[in-house]
């Protein structure tokens, strides 16, 4: 891979299918948690119904795959992490983000699709939504593995374990979008001038924080109007960097 990034769209699993063995660095991924509820009632409303408070006044696309039950959500995340670790190079870093009731499943999935699971990283949100009479859930989680071995790497350095990182409306893109800032600070833990990967684009964000850190990307994104969103936060940038080289 020569280009700084390749977009592609299609359902994941049969773009992941397409992709050479060992070919990718590492993945760093955000997978519709199929979350946002209690009930099958809660997990099968929209995603903006879901996932954002009624008195916010943007309103970005839904995206579709996050109504899955417990079995099924297991059962398909460890078809496309199967994928990804044959798509992998050894010694290859994964990470997968999870909310704390996916948290157990996605442990279990990310072992049964051949990855050693070795941590969980937390995103510490300084603004969650409020619930009152109980704990916020004010952290979303990074499921961490590696294909194999994992010799220590010197030129990385030690990640920290918890990121601080504040949702800016003006940077945020999708409907459970991360911030560029924190997808930046995870993409690091792929080596640079490495290819990241990221079977659920989304808007970009992922992406748009390798490139910054030096890293390429490959990006695979079901919906149309998001990756039409990633590919123009991709381009913007990559012609941003040509402009001041």
């Amino acid at each position: 891979m020569l280009k700084p990034f390749e977009l592609y769209m299609g359902e994941a699993l049969e773009v992941l299918r397409r992709l050479p063995d060992e070919s990718v660095d590492a993945v760093i991924t955000d997978p519709p948690y199929s979350s946002g509820g209690q009930s099958l009632a809660d997990r099968t409303r929209s995603t903006n119904k879901k996932y954002v408070l009624s008195n916010v006044a943007t309103r970005r696309p839904d995206f579709s795959g996050d109504n899955r039950d417990q079995r099924s959500f297991a059962y398909w995340s460890t078809l496309w992490l199967s994928e990804c670790l044959r798509v992998a190079r050894p010694s290859a870093p994964l990470v997968c983000f999870s909310d704390w009731r996916q948290l157990p499943t996605t442990t279990d999935a990310i072992q049964a699709g051949g990855w050693i699971w070795r941590g969980v990283a937390v995103w510490d949100k300084p603004a969650p939504r409020p619930s009152m009479g109980r704990f916020a859930s004010s952290c979303e989680f990074m499921v961490w593995g590696s294909k194999g071995a994992m010799p220590q790497r010197e030129a990385i350095g030690c990640l920290p374990g918890t990121y601080r990182v504040n949702v800016r409306q003006a940077d945020k893109h999708h409907v459970t979008g991360k911030p560029t800032e924190l997808m930046r600070h995870v993409s690091r833990i792929c080596p640079v001038g490495g290819v990241v990967l990221d079977p659920f684009a989304g808007s970009g964000s992922t992406g748009v924080g390798a490139l910054i850190e030096g890293r390429r990307f490959i990006g695979i994104e079901l919906s149309d109007e998001y990756a039409a969103i990633a590919r123009t936060r991709l381009e913007g940038l990559e012609l941003q960097e040509r402009v001041t080289e």
